[in-house]
């Protein structure tokens, strides 16, 4: 079995040519063959707040989109749900979503929003349902074209995050954080539920400027001047952390998605288009995952309690969590952003990306900002 990758080099300037000449590089047209076939775009929101290859970026969703309306794709909605940490409307502003959503006529809906249904699968799964007695899924999403738009980053739950972890945020409620107790195994789980529910699937991977360090959030913006496509959100993923400079088959969600042939995470076996790939082999930009003191201590409890039920379920099946919440929040948005954080941004801004991130507007705070609320224990 071999995949194609796409990856091309980029600039500020020729950003969204190239974003075109990407998706053309893999014939998106035969992915998602029907025109008239819902599309569902689905955002990465890492952090409500904006923070450089935390999120989607401007340029990312204009490009694609400016694509999809172009070759006359007709039924397009973007989704993104909500985390214990993160609101998805004020990452949406925050982002500067909402006006390249409004200029190319794409709703934008909050997946809380939208009525869940139980899914049935009929692939065997390693670890959804030793943590949930059932699986639901937007009703939406049954049928329809998914198009996932994650950026290039570490992530101190699973080392990289990408395309395959990009739809842990759109297949599980408010209640994912469970997941983190297998994280590997659920990463591979959530391949496996695509391939069912989905007709079509193309994952483009923004490296414009990408995130090394204490992933998804607390990080240190590289330029890398990189943009990635594939059907394959396996290979992509192990293209984007050969780049980063980890050895995919060591990472263990790639591993075991290509130990269940679910992808092909052997760089051997992907095939490279756009850029010889030879040059993207010698790439290594040497990043290393490192983990917040949030992640630290989620891991730290949440797996050092598995054995002791009762107490397990205390810290993060009762209200007690919404300490945890309570510490996250302060640390990441009253602690680190005002001061580490807004170093980084400045030192970004400065940059012809930080640049171009400028000339984006946040349009106005949307009227309308109803979350539906999900039980989070």
């Amino acid at each position: 079995m071999q995949a194609k990758v796409a990856v091309l080099r980029t600039t500020p300037k020729s950003i969204i040519k190239d974003y075109q000449k990407l998706l053309n590089l893999v014939k998106t047209e035969r992915l998602l063959k029907n025109k008239k076939k819902r599309i569902v775009v689905k955002l990465n929101l890492s952090w409500s707040l904006y923070f450089p290859a935390c999120s989607t970026q401007p340029w990312q969703l204009e490009g694609v989109l400016k694509f999809l309306r172009e070759k006359g794709y007709e039924n397009i909605i973007a989704v993104e749900d909500q985390t214990v940490v993160t609101n998805t409307w004020k990452g949406a502003y925050g982002n500067k979503w909402l006006p390249i959503l409004e200029k190319y006529g794409v709703e934008f809906i909050p997946l809380p929003n939208i009525d869940w249904i139980e899914f049935k699968p009929k692939t065997k799964l390693l670890a959804f349902y030793k943590l949930f007695d059932k699986i639901i899924i937007p009703e939406i999403y049954p049928k329809s074209y998914i198009v996932h738009l994650p950026t290039m980053k570490t992530h101190g739950h699973s080392v990289t995050t990408g395309a395959v972890k990009n739809a842990f945020g759109g297949l599980i409620p408010r209640y994912r954080h469970h997941a983190h107790k297998y994280m590997h195994e659920i990463l591979a789980d959530l391949v496996a539920l695509q391939k069912e529910i989905f007709s079509g699937m193309l994952n483009v991977i923004d490296g414009t400027v990408a995130g090394d360090g204490a992933g998804p959030r607390t990080m240190k913006p590289r330029i890398l001047n990189l943009i990635l496509a594939s059907s394959d959100p396996v290979a992509i993923d192990a293209v984007a952390a050969r780049i980063m400079g980890f050895e995919p088959l060591e990472i263990d969600y790639l591993r075991i998605c290509n130990e269940l042939k679910l992808g092909v995470a052997d760089f051997e076996k992907i095939k490279i288009v756009g850029m010889e790939k030879e040059k993207v082999e010698k790439m290594n930009f040497g990043f290393k995952t490192k983990k917040s003191p949030i992640i630290f201590f989620d891991q730290l409890l949440r797996k050092g309690t598995m054995r002791f039920t009762f107490l397990h379920n205390i810290l993060f099946h009762s209200p007690l969590f919404k300490l945890f919440i309570w510490a996250s929040a302060l640390y990441h948005d009253f602690i680190w952003y005002p001061t580490i954080g807004k170093y980084r941004i400045w030192k970004f801004m400065q940059t012809p990306w930080g640049k171009l991130w400028k000339k984006y507007p946040f349009g106005e705070y949307p009227k309308n900002t109803y979350l539906r609320e999900w039980d989070i224990y």
